[in-house]
């Protein structure tokens, strides 16, 4: 009876703990990405979703609210910034590419951006959405940041945005080689920019485990969409709700 009771002790204050948090989302992660090796790297199987499933169960058996988390998992939160910054690695190393191809970019990134907006904001206006909901779904293939600032802007629930915006990276880097080889997109920088395009970060990461000129390319895609979209969609939806 004194053991589980010092058991039972011992977990309220680790689970209370920040490092316990931190520790439980870099061990979700390394279980997903053993999982997803173990796998044949199976798109399927991407360590993101894992990982997110991993934590959400462990959550829900204990109790524990996502504030509480989030004070340990604030520290990973944080490398966020860097690892982006750090995709300029492989993108200077591909310069010479990027140099070639300016205008075949500009044209694929407008397109893309505009298709992204398009289709998610008519799709959501045949199910009936309010302006509100739509607004909230157009800017989800921006990386999250952006796209809660731009949902909040004209007039959409940021927070909801964020969720959207990872479950389009999850669905783009677990379908969007599929869907590319269906296509018969062949050239690394094309799924590239679709990749970065259409899932920013997480469909990045994915691009990186593939090719190094895919994950560039998707990296630079991930950023001019961001600045792309902040530019269009308030104009857009200022000329068709106002």
């Amino acid at each position: 009876m004194g053991s589980l009771q010092n058991l039972s002790e011992t977990w309220i204050y680790l689970s209370a703990s920040p490092l316990f948090h931190l520790t439980l989302t870099l061990v979700a992660f390394q279980a997903a990405a053993w999982l997803f090796e173990k796998g044949g790297r199976n798109p399927l199987l991407n360590p993101v979703m894992v990982a997110v499933v991993i934590i959400v169960i462990v959550l829900s058996a204990t109790g524990t609210s996502y504030a509480s988390y989030f004070e340990g998992a604030q520290f990973v939160h944080f490398l966020l910034g860097p690892a982006t910054v750090a995709l300029a690695i492989p993108l200077y190393r591909q310069w010479h590419v990027v140099k070639r191809s300016g205008v075949a970019i500009a044209i694929s990134l407008l397109c893309g951006s505009l298709t992204a907006i398009a289709t998610s904001v008519a799709m959501a206006w045949l199910l009936g959405a309010t302006p509100e909901i739509m607004a909230t779904i157009a800017p989800k293939s921006v990386t999250a940041p952006v796209a809660m600032a731009i949902a909040e802007e004209i007039g959409g629930l940021p927070s909801v945005t964020a969720v959207l915006v990872i479950l389009t990276g999850i669905i783009g880097a677990m379908f969007g080689t599929m869907v590319l080889n269906a296509c018969r997109v062949r050239p690394w920088t094309a799924r590239g920019l679709a990749m970065g395009t259409a899932s920013h970060g997480i469909g990045t990461a994915r691009a990186l485990q593939v090719n190094e000129t895919a994950g560039a390319f998707s990296g630079l895609a991930m950023g001019l969409n961001a600045l792309a979209t902040a530019i269009l969609l308030p104009i857009l939806w200022g000329l068709v709700f106002r």
